[in-house]
């Protein structure tokens, strides 16, 4: 079974790893040192790669070909992890999203489900089913947000809602200003606990 993140690639080190690497709107390169040379992304054009760890660790990566605006701020995270580290991290994946548990981050799916949020993003296990927005289903888990340019914490999160341009300025994400107080926290409670 395949999964989906955004811009954090996990690996098993010792083994080779097949990416299949896809744009659907102008050329990227994808480039991470440390496991392997630029491989460019062409519109309509599937590329294919094969990397392989050697090391446990974290290794960085950027998109390498101009793409725009926001070139600059499109990283990439790959994580090398032991063979059991990585199975234990691909079935966490593969699970639908875990149940909020506590009142804040209960009223918080209602506001995603119930708002604009679940028209663009998908979390697995929830009628949210958007397809042009990343997948949110495990976002909790994930270290950076907004192209790995944000570290993935309760301040980011509610200025990426509320303010995504000004984070990022053309990125796909709109500004969603019409969040009470009170239900913007509650969002970032549920969004914070899909691990």
């Amino acid at each position: 079974m395949q999964v989906t993140t955004a811009n954090e690639l996990h690996l098993p080190v010792g083994k080779p790893v097949n990416i299949r690497l896809e744009t659907r709107d102008i050329m990227h390169s994808f480039w991470v040192p440390a496991l392997h040379g630029k491989v460019d992304l062409i519109p309509g054009q599937p590329n294919f790669l094969r990397i392989e760890a050697a090391e446990p660790g974290e290794y960085q990566g950027q998109c390498a070909e101009y793409c725009g605006a926001e070139h600059a701020r499109m990283r990439i995270l790959a994580v090398a992890q032991t063979p059991d580290e990585y199975e234990a991290w691909l079935e966490a994946q593969r699970q639908p999203a875990s149940e909020p548990t506590t009142d804040a981050a209960k009223a918080g799916e209602k506001v995603f489900l119930d708002g604009p949020c679940s028209m663009c993003h998908t979390v697995r296990g929830t009628q949210a089913g958007g397809t042009v927005a990343p997948d949110l289903t495990h976002i909790g888990s994930r270290q950076m947000i907004a192209a790995n340019y944000y570290k993935n914490n309760d301040a980011y999160l509610e200025a990426w809602i509320t303010h995504a341009q000004s984070l990022k300025p053309q990125a796909e994400m709109p500004d969603l200003t019409h969040f009470t107080g009170e239900e913007l926290a509650e969002l970032v409670a549920y969004l914070r606990q899909l691990q």
